[in-house]
């Protein structure tokens, strides 16, 4: 066991702990609470003085790509974004994170213990991100939770992708069209299945790899993290979630501040961010400092 002693504890719930200690056992915390009540040192084979430093828990990037393009490396190491069809929902984020990237060793170093991270937003639906620690170890070690959430993308990056190819969606229109399309179709699949189960006369439909993902977005089991950075395609992501009844997280939510009302009686999460960044592009131009 290890004794972390004389520290000034954060806690998840709670005050701040002053002169408080940790007890850490095969990797994990145990026990925390102030110095007064720790046990003997000598029952501990570590004992680490925090000299009054601080001790917080280990926080979490809630959106990134860590490890979907390779620190350093060009097209070689670039498994982010599918661009060959704006609708992949099958794709899993475990299948192109290298988990030996530099960055996960500079995360953790920065404090970040677990990062949810995934696809791109050139596609409209994107793939499955995935929950991982950023421990370094094999990925069976780092890997918290393979399909956590639904990447879906609107505003300017998937007409950008496909309408520079003369493709289709070349407009927000066509964005918010090819969603409603593939989540109707996903519900009519399901359906099939479901009546096939129920009547032996009903043919069960042959299987569908994207729509079995979206089924688990459409039956509530899994969130959807909906990239939107300008108010208008916020407000698109949150009309379709009331169509059909998703759970989503609003991913960056830019222009959020301007629409402070719809927001608060949408009641859906954001996860804000990045926070420190340049305007690169149009639906950035409100960024607030």
């Amino acid at each position: 066991m290890i004794l972390i002693k004389n520290a000034k504890i954060l806690p998840m719930t709670g005050r701040k702990i002053e002169f408080g200690y940790i007890i850490v056992q095969d990797g994990k915390i145990q026990q925390f609470g102030r110095d007064v009540d720790v046990q003997a040192e000598k029952d501990f084979d570590r004992v680490i003085d925090a000299h009054g430093g601080y001790v917080l828990p280990g926080y979490i990037d809630a959106h990134c790509h860590v490890g979907m393009w390779e620190d350093g490396v060009n097209w070689e190491g670039s498994d982010g974004n599918e661009a060959t069809d704006p609708v992949t929902p099958q794709l899993k984020a475990i299948d192109g994170i290298f988990f030996q990237d530099n960055s996960f060793k500079e995360a953790k170093e920065a404090g970040i213990t677990t990062c949810v991270t995934g696809p791109g937003s050139a596609n409209v639906i994107g793939g499955w991100f995935a929950a991982v620690k950023t421990l370094h170890g094999t990925p069976d070690e780092m890997i918290l939770n393979d399909c956590i959430a639904m990447k879906m993308a609107f505003g300017e990056n998937p007409k950008r992708v496909y309408g520079t190819q003369n493709k289709y969606p070349s407009t927000r229109m066509g964005t918010a069209a090819i969603i409603r399309e593939n989540l109707l179709k996903a519900q009519e699949y399901q359906g099939k299945i479901n009546d096939a189960e129920k009547n032996s006369e009903s043919k069960k439909p042959d299987l569908n790899v994207k729509y079995e993902s979206l089924a688990k977005v459409l039956d509530g089991r899994l969130l959807v993290k909906a990239h939107a950075h300008r108010q208008d395609d916020i407000i698109t992501a949150i009309r379709i979630a009331r169509e059909f009844n998703l759970r989503i997280t609003i991913e960056h939510g830019t222009e959020g501040y301007l629409i402070p009302e719809l927001m608060k009686k949408a009641n859906f999460g954001v996860i804000a961010g990045p926070i420190i960044c340049e305007r690169s592009k149009i639906e950035l131009r409100n960024l607030s400092p």
